[in-house]
């Protein structure tokens, strides 16, 4: 497989493995979110066991009630961890760029962080490391996604096409649209497990996303409409934070009593919620490293054009 890297080919096995990672960290997103609305997070009271079991060999048949959500999110999370130990090895064997190794190293040491908060949170019985556990994990699946994109077909195939002109201004405008997002994810995370009285900010900075949402998405269709790679997510940036308005109203007509849910979808809606703003992270972080590659490659582009002509040792011009 390197010699595949050093001829230009590189194996498609570490952009699979960065999707299926991506999308099995989505669904252990969502269980977590079951997880903290069912109140299900000390229903296994030990860690790194269960009940004294090896996590793998509890058995089935008393995966019940609380124990269920609780105990299926750690068997997800392992196979995540696994899944991330995969990806890693696949970009030493199959990978040429130095960063994109490191990138696989922070990805291991990142998920095993992430699973030992968990189980500090159970061990110690605390409402802030459950946040710092659930914000982890979105800046986690946002890392995910930016190894999606590092290893697409895309990103190879962009030096090779005639790159558009992505003013400064625009690149810099997606970084902080992007960074209010996962702010957001961060207030939410503590109108979620500290208390409703972030709920204010949590509207505020709602607002302030939307604003830039659209203001984004307005740029990127008036000025690289022609751009599929980056018209599609601006469209997808738009749509998603119509979604997670929506469902944000529908949770705060809940917690006032205007809306009455059946429970399946009151258990539901929360994590839904949870799932979109992850969604809207992944994308706007895709939209942002493919706005810096373009202009990265309208720079390789356009710098031979500008050097001065070369000269012969005698000082004569050689024609080019």
């Amino acid at each position: 497989m390197k010699a595949y890297a050093r001829a230009g080919f590189r194996s498609r096995w570490p952009h699979r493995l960065a999707l299926i990672t991506g999308a099995a960290t989505l669904l252990l997103i969502f269980v977590g979110g079951v997880v903290t609305n069912t109140g299900s997070g000390l229903a296994v009271p030990d860690w790194p066991t269960t009940f004294g079991y090896d996590m793998f060999l509890y058995p089935w048949s008393k995966m019940v009630g609380g124990i269920f959500y609780e105990h299926s999110h750690r068997l997800i999370g392992a196979a995540v961890g696994l899944l991330t130990i995969a990806l890693a090895i696949a970009l030493w064997t199959a990978d040429s760029r130095r960063w994109m190794r490191g990138l696989g190293i922070v990805a291991v040491v990142a998920v095993l962080v992430q699973g030992i908060l968990g189980g500090l949170r159970v061990v110690l019985v605390n409402q802030w490391l459950a946040m710092v556990h659930g914000c982890c994990a979105q800046a986690f699946f946002a890392l995910l996604v930016a190894l999606a994109v590092f290893t697409s077909r895309w990103w190879d195939e962009s030096e090779r096409l005639e790159p558009p002109v992505v003013t400064r201004s625009l690149r810099s405008f997606s970084i902080v649209t992007t960074a209010m997002v996962y702010a957001q994810i961060v207030v939410g995370a503590l109108v979620t497990h500290v208390g409703g009285g972030w709920l204010h900010l949590h509207v505020l900075v709602a607002v302030a996303v939307v604003v830039h949402v659209v203001l984004l998405a307005r740029r990127v269709l008036r000025e690289h409409a022609g751009r599929l790679e980056l018209r599609r997510p601006a469209l997808q940036l738009l749509g998603l934070t119509a979604l997670q308005w929506a469902l944000g109203l529908a949770l705060f007509g809940e917690r006032i009593g205007a809306l009455i849910l059946p429970s399946g979808p009151a258990l539901l809606l929360p994590t839904t919620h949870r799932i979109t703003g992850a969604l809207i992270l992944g994308v706007a972080v895709m939209l942002t490293l493919r706005l810096g590659r373009l202009a990265a490659a309208r720079r390789t582009v356009v710098a031979p054009e500008s050097l001065p002509p070369l000269r012969s040792g005698r000082g004569r011009q050689v024609p080019a």
